[in-house]
């Protein structure tokens, strides 16, 4: 047989095995922000199909010695695993380091709705971080008259913030 057809008729399998992947971790939450998928934190960085009919699924953990690591990896492997697929194999990818950026628009509209203010602009550029931060919208009245209480929120990657206008508490999600 042609080795092209072959490697083709290979690949279209393999596609539909990452589609029904990518649609079984839509369903996977974040450990410690449970409305946002991994999808949608953006740190699922790759879903292969592996040689031997497995997967191969790389993960970016927000920040180094993040907690929810372990918790991460394990979820991403029971749901695959409960899913039908036989083999599955979770593995970090350090580099590039994850970033708030990777955050979806849905994800970010998520955080909102959930009371989490989310990275109101994208950190990616040197201006973006070496300006002044802009105001932080309140995520329940709207109010950009907030203050930053501590850099430390509910989790390592949320600082606590409040508003001056409804004095509600809420965490922001750091840009990183």
């Amino acid at each position: 047989m042609n080795a092209g057809l072959e490697a083709q008729r290979r690949a279209e399998p393999e596609a539909e095995a990452i589609a029904r992947a990518r649609a079984v971790l839509e369903g996977v939450a974040d450990p410690e922000i449970p409305v946002l998928s991994l999808l949608d934190l953006g740190i699922i960085r790759s879903i292969e199909a592996a040689q031997d009919g497995g997967l191969r699924i790389g993960v970016s953990p927000t920040y180094s010695g993040c907690p929810a690591t372990a918790v991460i990896r394990a979820d991403v492997t029971a749901a695959l695993l409960q899913a039908g697929f036989a083999r599955v194999q979770v593995f970090d990818v350090l580099s590039p380091p994850w970033t708030s950026d990777w955050i979806s628009a849905a994800g970010r509209d998520k955080l909102a709705a959930y009371g989490i203010a989310p990275p109101p602009v994208a950190v990616g550029s040197v201006r973006a971080l070496a300006g002044r931060e802009p105001a932080v919208a309140c995520p329940r009245c709207g109010s950009d008259d907030t203050e930053l209480l501590s850099e430390f929120g509910s989790t390592p990657c949320k600082a606590l913030h409040r508003c001056r206008s409804c004095l509600e508490p809420f965490d922001r999600f750091k840009c990183i």
